[in-house]
């Protein structure tokens, strides 16, 4: 597995231990995403006022890789670029952030994705974040539609 900025193949092997794990292909390499997670009431209640994903780093302009924090709403580029993100979050402790690129969600404390489609409090961020990027609502995933005997199943979009 890559080392993604903040996490680490070693805790690949600890991740199974633990149950607030959504696994989605963890046999081939995939990332596993958290489905709980003890920082969430630092998010922000505010949703009117999100940036579009185009928006750049507020620091340096950088127009892509850019993530958005979801305390404070500021849109700071990623560690494959300037680091501004990963800076802020050492600077405010303010922990999850989102990415303008691929919508994922990130905890920096957990130092760990998190299930913006399965954790309640991040749907509202998640879904605002694809309509801004895509312009139409996100294809969500229920919690009795992500398991199939035993195994994680993904919902893919009926083309009708």
């Amino acid at each position: 597995m890559p080392n993604r900025a903040g996490s680490s193949s070693s805790r690949m092997e600890t991740l199974h231990e633990e149950d607030d794990y959504d696994s989605y292909g963890a046999e081939s390499g995939w990332v596993e995403a958290k489905t709980h997670c003890d920082h969430l009431p630092s998010l922000s209640s505010d949703l009117t006022h999100i940036p579009i994903p185009s928006t750049p780093c507020n620091r340096c302009q950088h127009p892509i890789e850019n993530w958005i924090c979801l305390s404070c709403k500021v849109v700071l580029c990623s560690r494959f670029v300037n680091k501004h993100m990963l800076e802020h979050y050492q600077q405010t402790t303010h922990s999850i952030a989102l990415s303008f690129s691929d919508l994922s969600v990130w905890c920096f404390t957990c130092d760990s994705y998190l299930d913006a489609q399965l954790i309640q409090q991040l749907r509202p961020f998640h879904e605002t974040a694809y309509i801004l990027k895509f312009g139409q609502a996100p294809p969500f995933r229920s919690v009795e539609s992500s398991w199939v005997d035993d195994k994680p199943a993904m919902d893919v979009p009926s083309s009708s």
